[in-house]
């Protein structure tokens, strides 16, 4: 009888080069973003290498920040929300007109407008989720019928609330930035600790692969999805709130100038970090990324113009780029 000699264990080899495809593929946003700094700092350096520079890219996209984090929590569990930027309109309304025209205290007029968010959110999820009518065209609705009525409100003028007691909640500085930029970075942060190693972040991104298979699998699909458009409609609701501490104050008619922007970044936030994937720190990234763009491309000598054509053409590709990684994904799976 002849003994088999014992199979000799192979370590496994580094790949390299799949590494640094990896790398690419997760951080190639991050690559462009970097480089157009440098474009931009060696064409202006007087102007853009500052820490004015800094703070303006950096600490100035609050608001965008916080209406990114409510799309981001509608679009993880397959939905589409897009009057999260009318609720917040009505939110930064309702504050000041409480506060300023009728001299409501303060911290109960900011309960009111996030009541009203939360309201406005239950609503959407009524008749999304409980009577199965379509995202899209629900939400749309609403968004025209809440800047109406914020409209309404305001008497389509400026409503206004000075106290700087109340600026301090977004505009006190520490470290050099404005609290408010804490904010935005806690809150993404717990976003992506509650998706990443949570039952219900996991939950949320299993409906939004597949809610029929999440449904039999004994998840809660219904009620998930419910909440999410409440959380959506809060936080649209507090980036309100921020919004008019910030600046005290709102014109109802600008509104919809802020839906186009959380919508771009979080689509091309699909492109970083996890590709494919909706995520809080791509998003972040994908945010600065168009604000230093932007930026750049006014020091250069670009009209007021280029905010528009920039975050439309970023929301294009970025949707377009994200179903080029889903489906590459799903081939390799396949595969």
């Amino acid at each position: 009888m002849t003994a088999t000699a014992p199979a000799v264990a192979r370590a496994p080899r580094f790949d390299g080069g799949g590494l640094f495809r990896d790398l690419l593929s997760r951080y190639a946003l991050v690559l462009i973003w970097a480089l157009m700094a440098l474009g931009f700092w060696v064409a202006k350096p007087g102007i853009f290498g500052t820490p004015q520079t800094f703070s303006s890219i950096f600490g100035g996209q609050q608001v965008v920040i916080i209406l990114a984090m409510a799309v981001l929590i509608t679009t993880i569990v397959g939905e589409i929300d897009l009057s999260f930027a009318a609720v917040m309109g009505l939110t930064a309304t309702i504050i000041p007109m409480l506060a300023g025209l009728h001299g409501w205290p303060l911290w109960l007029a900011c309960l009111v407008g996030l009541g009203a968010a939360a309201i406005c959110g239950a609503i959407n999820a009524w008749f999304v989720v409980g009577q199965g009518l379509n995202s899209l065209v629900v939400t749309l609705g609403m968004a025209t019928l809440l800047q109406g009525v914020a409209q309404m409100l305001s008497n389509n003028s400026i409503v206004s609330v000075v106290d700087p007691g109340f600026a301090k909640i977004a505009l006190l500085q520490i470290g050099g930035m404005p609290v408010s930029f804490y904010y935005c970075l806690l809150l993404a942060l717990v976003i992506f600790y509650v998706l990443g190693w949570t039952p219900l972040g996991r939950s949320m991104i299993f409906i939004g692969t597949n809610a029929e298979v999440a449904r039999l699998a004994g998840i809660r699909v219904a009620a998930t999805r419910f909440g999410a458009y409440i959380v959506s409609a809060l936080l649209s609701g507090f980036a309100g709130l921020v919004l008019v501490a910030s600046v005290g104050g709102f014109d109802s008619g600008q509104t919809m100038s802020y839906l186009l922007p959380p919508l771009a970044a979080v689509f091309l936030g699909t492109a970083v970090v996890q590709p494919g994937r909706f995520n809080p720190i791509g998003t972040l990234i994908a945010i600065w990324f168009l604000t230093t763009g932007i930026f750049g491309l006014q020091l250069l000598g670009a009209t007021g113009w280029i905010q528009n054509v920039f975050y439309g053409g970023a929301l294009v590709v970025a949707i377009a780029l994200s179903k080029f990684i889903r489906d590459r994904a799903k081939a390799r799976g396949l595969g």
